[in-house]
């Protein structure tokens, strides 16, 4: 039914009272009318071929039943039907089938087949029943409905739930279903969700490793495209290095190597050989270094960089490549945290630190420019304290991103290395006055982490909501075909379609025409919303008749309407309303940005607040500017109070000096920096 969210939920088993389906209308509509004039339901996921009888009762919230009416559904892909009728809001529809009623030659085959079949079972291992067993009692379902029916439980005194909040059980949160658990209910299940339905991703047999789907990947490429331009705008160009390096690279480094040490997956054997028990590592095929599989890529890099250094005129160097690294991971979300995962990593040398330090701040900024204006998500620059800091750096700059749980997310760094990868790695060259010297360096990242950073910014309880300029589709059209014999409104249907789409690209946008015949229009508008795409158009043979289409965003402030818009403008008319979309999520963002962070508490109200701030936790209660003196010691000790960490010294407050003449909300000490204190993914 167009233009009502429906509930479904129900059982199907022969017997008594066994299928019940339960409609709930939300405003006065017309039901969907079929071409006999009747109201009708698609009964395309029922199983079994002979068919069964139903009996449906209409309730109405006003009176007592409005309509009995019975029928026989015949099979998959068949139409229960009901006479045309109005329904109001909080009327409902219930469906019963009726009890098999089996002759008695059909009772004698069935008790025939279901001895065999118990003997076939009684006759195999314990490992080959459990099929045979689920075919017996189907067959005994047949012949006693009964059977079928689950056990009754005891009422739970616990209130009941509403359809759209009901909890899940593992099972159920294994298959394909549509069911999107409410942030208010559980953020983090919410997020895993959004992945779900959206088809973005989905757990792969490796252990912490995720498949990233087509729809995910699709948006990866976009944030890749782009950034790639930024990132050739800075000066560096794409290299590629190897997967694997010497476990002797890494100790060349001391703080990289503790940094990353218990992170790593290590290679030590190039072969395998038959053992007794299968497939072993070959005793005679191990390896005299080991090989780790990257982590990152700054000792390899390093290593290539003493090659292709020598003189002043050599530098800067700047380099980047787009690969995927593994660091080992106990606990993983996706997009967020997984073993593996894609990213690019930049990495620079320079001739003096006054260099590297502005190609450092300067790539936080492309970072930063690329969050706000292409996902429309803002960002606080600052950077890291000490502690945070990145293996082996001197300095750390760090963008930081506000989730709707009020947790902070990291969601891009740039290092400033020093010399320390130069001197490990002998890197020198000789500057224009014939002496040798160290290189400085930097390098810079950002991963998949940002595709869970844009779901958590801007998506809501019903699927995932894109802004325009990273959606792969910024306009689905949905055409809604004509009667089958009516041949000159489909002439004009495909012009009129034609013409439409051609006015879309001329405007630069990305569209696709959904034209699948075997979903109907209603299953399309549901799978389009999950996924998020920005703009729907709805064109039918009554739109054409009178030059216009429909128009439906996602999201903003007319999200709830459907807009009429003339032919003509089609183009026009998308791309101003979906920068409109695009500005409007970003302001939203914005706001929320500015209003989850508290200023001027004492460290026992940020520690009341925050010891039990969970990221299930929605809308939670978001991150705290405060004084600060700058104590590694004393950032551990919050951190095991209230598990709160440093996400970032904010370039702006500090910049001010607002920190000078305050004491450290902590410590009571002068305060050092301002510091931006919350929980964070």
């Amino acid at each position: 039914l167009e233009s009502v969210l429906v509930s479904i939920v129900f059982r199907i088993t022969y017997g008594e009272c066994q299928l019940i389906l339960l409609l709930t209308v939300g405003k006065e509509i017309l039901p969907h009318v079929l071409d006999d004039g009747v109201v009708g339901w698609n009964f395309g996921r029922l199983s079994g071929s002979s068919g069964f009888p139903f009996s449906a009762e209409i309730h109405s919230a006003s009176s007592s039943v409005v309509a009995p009416y019975a029928a026989r559904v015949a099979g998959a892909d068949s139409y229960g039907v009901l006479p045309r009728t109005l329904l109001y809001k909080g009327d409902s529809i219930r469906l019963h089938s009726a009890a098999t009623d089996l002759s008695e030659e059909q009772k004698s085959d069935l008790e025939s087949r279901i001895k065999e079949k118990g003997d076939e079972i009684r006759a195999l291992n314990k490992a080959a029943v459990a099929p045979l067993v689920e075919e017996l009692l189907a067959l005994k379902a047949q012949l006693d409905p009964s059977i079928a029916q689950p056990k009754k439980q005891k009422a739970s005194n616990k209130q009941k739930q509403s359809p759209q909040n009901k909890p899940v059980n593992k099972s159920e949160e294994e298959s394909e279903s549509d069911f999107i658990t409410a942030r208010s209910v559980d953020y983090s299940k919410w997020y895993n969700d959004i992945i779900r339905v959206a088809g973005l991703a989905e757990t792969s047999p490796v252990r912490g490793c995720m498949v990233i789907k087509p729809w995910g990947m699709s948006l990866w490429d976009k944030v890749r495209t782009e950034l790639d331009i930024l990132i050739k705008e800075h000066g560096a160009e794409n290299a590629y290095f190897p997967l694997l390096i010497p476990k002797s690279f890494l100790s060349k480094e001391a703080e990289h190597v503790d940094g990353f040490a218990k992170e790593c997956a290590v290679v030590t054997h190039h072969r395998l050989t038959a053992g007794e028990g299968g497939l072993i590592a070959d005793p005679e095929a191990e390896l005299e270094d080991p090989l780790i599989i990257r982590p990152t890529s700054e000792t390899m890099i390093w290593y290539m960089f003493r090659k292709w250094i020598n003189s002043h005129r050599d530098l800067p160097l700047k380099v980047n490549q787009w690969a995927n690294v593994m660091r080992w991971e106990m606990r993983t979300r996706p997009f967020l945290r997984t073993s593996e995962f894609l990213w690019q990593e930049g990495h620079t040398a320079h001739a003096t630190s006054v260099g590297a330090l502005e190609d450092a701040s300067g790539m936080m900024e492309k970072y930063a420019s690329l969050c706000e204006n292409l996902l429309a998500m803002p960002v606080v620059r600052g950077v890291k304290s000490p502690s945070e800091r990145f293996a082996g750096a001197e300095e750390t700059f760090t963008i930081e991103a506000l989730m709707q749980n009020g947790w902070a997310l990291q969601s891009g760094t740039s290092h400033f290395l020093g010399q320390s990868f130069g001197k490990a790695f002998d890197v020198t060259f000789q500057d224009a006055d014939g002496e040798q010297k160290d290189v400085w360096g930097t390098s810079w990242g950002v991963s998949t982490r940002l595709l869970g950073a844009l779901i958590m910014t801007h998506s809501d309880d019903n699927g995932l909501v894109l802004p325009p300029r990273v959606a792969p589709i910024q306009v689905v059209v949905v055409p809604i075909p004509p009667k089958k014999n009516d041949q000159g409104s489909k002439i004009a249907m495909e012009k009129a379609l034609d013409d439409l789409v051609a006015n879309l690209k001329t405007q630069g946008l990305r569209v696709k025409v959904d034209d699948r015949e075997f979903m109907r229009n209603g299953a399309k508008y549901f799978e389009w919303e999950r996924k998020g795409v920005p703009l729907r158009i709805e064109l039918g043979p009554r739109d054409v008749k009178n030059n216009a289409c429909i128009f439906k965003y996602r999201a903003g402030p007319r999200s709830d309407e459907k807009l009429s818009v003339d032919l003509k403008d089609v183009g026009i008319m998308a791309k101003e309303g979906l920068e409109s979309m695009q500005q409007g999520l970003f302001e939203e963002a914005k706001s929320r940005l500015e209003a989850g962070i508290t200023h001027d508490v004492s460290y026992d109200e940020m520690k009341q607040a925050l010891e039990n701030d969970e990221a299930s936790a929605y809308p939670g209660n978001g991150l705290y500017l405060v004084p600060w003196k700058c104590d590694a010691t004393n950032e551990d000790k919050i951190k095991a109070e209230c598990k709160a960490t440093i996400r970032c010294y904010p370039l702006d407050a500090n910049n001010q000096g607002l920190f000078k003449g305050k004491k450290c909300f902590y410590s009571g000490d002068d305060a050092t920096h301002m510091a931006l204190f919350g929980r964070a993914f």
